[in-house]
């Protein structure tokens, strides 16, 4: 085994970092926290609660751990409502199917819980009874810890520093250097090339598309 590929969801295979955006800007307003979308954007793909955390920092409000507990149901059903209009990015679904048929480990590890990220996986055409996909619910902490990719890497059975670590988010390029993996950034969640680079990432793509077309040159062949 020479390498295996631990790939974000949110923005990675799923074009879903604007539903979040939009979900977290509606349970902050139903709160009485007024903070830019743009703000909001630059958190998505860390942790559901550090992501509170912040933001209720960036605001100056005390951080209540009843308030966040409803912030985080608040996003739940609002991501719900809006979860109609997920699709797959690109060339995701050819993506994980040419890395299946060269027999190439893959897994899917996500910040979100199993209630926001179950759409996006079937959309994704993805069973989390038979792929292997860890969420926040399984891991003490998320991103930018490296818990969430180091337990991926676990349940397909590889060595993490023989992994990539594919992610649209800084977030994602921090943890996977904390979990000694190479990052692969993708420009399909907004962020851009050098801030993805700067993080950490050896290779940069626009979407799974992208990458899959240049899929030898990060060690996918057979």
């Amino acid at each position: 085994m020479t390498n295996a590929f631990l790939f974000d969801l949110d923005g990675t295979l799923t074009d879903t970092v604007y539903q979040h955006v939009l979900a977290w800007k509606e349970a902050l307003d139903e709160e009485g926290i007024a903070l830019s979308v743009w703000r909001i954007h630059r958190k998505i793909g860390m942790s559901g609660g550090l992501f509170t955390n912040m933001l209720l920092r960036e605001t100056g409000l005390a951080i209540d751990q009843d308030l966040l507990d409803r912030l985080r149901r608040r996003h739940a059903d609002a991501y719900k409502r809006l979860a109609a209009g997920v699709v797959p990015l690109p060339g995701a679904r050819d993506l994980l199917d040419a890395l299946t048929g060269m027999g190439i480990p893959w897994a899917i590890a996500t910040s979100g819980r199993m209630e926001t990220a179950r759409p996006a996986l079937e959309k994704l055409g993805v069973d989390p009874g038979r792929a292997a996909v860890v969420t926040r619910d399984e891991v003490q902490y998320a991103k930018p810890d490296p818990d969430l990719f180091l337990a991926a890497a676990a349940r397909i059975g590889v060595d993490i520093a023989s992994a990539f670590v594919v992610g649209d988010s800084i977030w994602d390029m921090i943890a996977a250097k904390r979990a000694r993996a190479l990052g692969i950034g993708l420009l399909s969640g907004g962020y851009g090339r050098e801030e993805l680079e700067r993080s950490g990432a050896l290779r940069v793509y626009e979407d799974p598309a992208d990458m899959l077309t240049h899929l030898d040159e990060v060690g996918g062949r057979r």
